[in-house]
């Protein structure tokens, strides 16, 4: 019996959650048996989309600026009609070629509404196709919320018509996606929680410190990277500082910051180990991301979260708030941030209690597998 196909489509903008994710669903499938195409359209990120998967790469965009407003390429030029028919016709190329069994398509229509004019024709040659693919989306348990008229209505109204399955990536319960969806009740009889999509359990590190600070990508993270800097030259104790950039922030920033630092201060732009240092880290600090929030669940160490809030973004504060309820994090917001202003909270968060025990299922990318297998009827049905 030949493996099932899997056609996955995701796109980064700024930072590179969603690509994280995706692949870490992606390679999941493929040592389950799939064969997996992903189709990437971001900046590319060195080590992704992963091992065991085939890669198809789109002409690469990004976002405007941190408010989503608008797409352009790598130098930063706005991109044209002409860009996006041949981003389009690549992307139908790509689908005729895999002949798919499965499309997961990230984020949309729950969100990437800018890459419409790619993914409605997607959407129309998935439903013209005989045997037609089964058709998913593949979103965050915590989504961003829309306040223009009629947005989610038009999300309800694609998935009626479209899509077989929503993949929500998250714990029912933490999060079930009527809290930032207002709408979940529709389209519920198509939805099904995998758990959290979080990395393997790390080997231990034997390098630790008392402070590690993480951004992400590094490309909407600044106001963070210049508190830290300032809050450890300012701090009068010997703890052991560790600042990871995150491969976006600009070179001449990285330059700046590093001849700023302290001796206590270790600056690097990517750390593979990332997870790994987390077991031996007294604090993580850090943005509420999604794929960072599962490494500090996965490591159990303490946390300080600084939700990214830029753009009228909610999605991470929403996530921040709710960790802090449960005692498993503690929560600065960035309109608080200020090197004054972290110390301070990095001082309440060693000073409170150990984070609390928890049992949020954190094996997604596995059970994302053993759903999909369900649906087709490919393999016993295995309790989640």
């Amino acid at each position: 019996m030949k493996p099932l196909r899997v056609f996955f489509y995701v796109q980064h903008l700024l930072g590179i959650g969603h690509l994280a994710r995706a692949s870490r669903i992606a390679v999941a499938l493929a040592d389950d048996g799939f064969d997996v195409t992903v189709v990437t359209g971001g900046a590319p990120v060195a080590g992704f989309p992963g091992p065991g998967v085939k890669s198809v790469t789109l002409p690469p965009v990004t976002s405007g600026d941190e408010g989503f407003s608008g797409l352009v390429d790598l130098q930063g030029k706005p991109v044209d009609d002409a860009f996006k028919q041949r981003r389009c016709e690549m992307l139908l190329e790509a689908f005729r070629e895999c002949r798919p069994d499965i499309v997961i398509i990230e984020a949309f229509p729950f969100g990437r509404r800018q890459m419409r004019f790619e993914l409605l024709p997607l959407i129309e040659a998935i439903d013209a196709t005989s045997p037609r693919p089964m058709l998913a989306t593949s979103v965050r348990d915590i989504l961003q919320e829309r306040v223009k008229p009629g947005r989610n209505e038009e999300t309800v109204d694609l998935i009626d018509r479209h899509f077989d399955l929503v993949l929500v990536h998250g714990d029912p319960t933490f999060a079930t996606i009527d809290k930032t969806f207002p709408l979940a009740g529709t389209i519920e009889a198509k939805v099904a929680y995998t758990g959290l999509v979080a990395a393997p359990p790390p080997p231990k590190t034997s390098e630790n410190f008392d402070v590690l600070v993480s951004v992400g990508g590094g490309a909407a993270g600044k106001g963070l990277v210049r508190s830290t800097v300032a809050a450890a030259r300012n701090a009068d104790n010997a703890w052991k500082w560790c600042l990871i950039t995150g491969p976006n922030l600009p070179k001449d920033e990285f330059e700046a910051i590093t001849c700023e630092a302290t001796p206590g201060l270790s600056i690097f732009r990517f750390r593979e180990d990332f997870a790994s240092l987390l077991t031996g880290a007294r604090l993580s600090v850090s943005q509420a991301g999604y794929n960072t929030v599962c490494d500090v669940l996965r490591a159990g160490c303490r946390s300080l979260l600084v939700p990214f809030a830029a753009g009228g973004e909610t999605e991470q504060t929403v996530r921040a708030l709710m960790l802090e309820e449960l005692g498993l994090a503690t929560v600065l917001t960035e309109q608080d941030l200020t090197p004054e202003g972290l110390a301070q909270a990095i001082q309440a968060a060693f000073a409170g209690p150990a984070p609390a025990a928890h049992r949020l299922n954190l094996e997604g990318a596995q059970r994302t597998a053993q759903i999909l297998h369900e649906r087709l009827g490919t393999k016993p049905t295995l309790s989640a």
